[in-house]
């Protein structure tokens, strides 16, 4: 592993590790539909770095559940992050349009 290898995967994970925090952080103070999917969105985020960070160690022992030959994780958690954040935004926009409704 090379020094760019490790610069690459040490602030992946600083800077993934203080989005949670400060995630994690607000999260009792938000009762807001939108803000708490975006809030679950950055945690499985910072999952999905660790996870094929491990990965790329061959850590992650995910050879017993695949679609096909990819890892099943590898498959889903993007998913989930993704439509995370697309429900959040949905929530927003509609939230908007209500608002502005005459």
């Amino acid at each position: 592993m090379d020094a760019g290898q490790i610069l690459y995967i040490s602030s992946q994970l600083v800077f993934g590790a203080l989005a949670t925090f400060l995630a994690i952080f607000l999260w009792p103070r938000i009762r807001d539909a939108a803000w708490m999917l975006v809030i679950f969105g950055t945690i499985i985020m910072y999952i999905e770095t660790v996870y094929s960070i491990l990965n790329t160690f061959g850590i992650a022992g995910d050879e017993f559940s695949k679609i096909g030959s990819i890892p099943l994780l590898s498959f889903i958690l993007p998913i989930v992050r993704m439509s995370l954040f697309i429900t959040a935004f949905a929530i927003m926009i509609h939230k908007q349009y209500r608002q502005n409704k005459p």
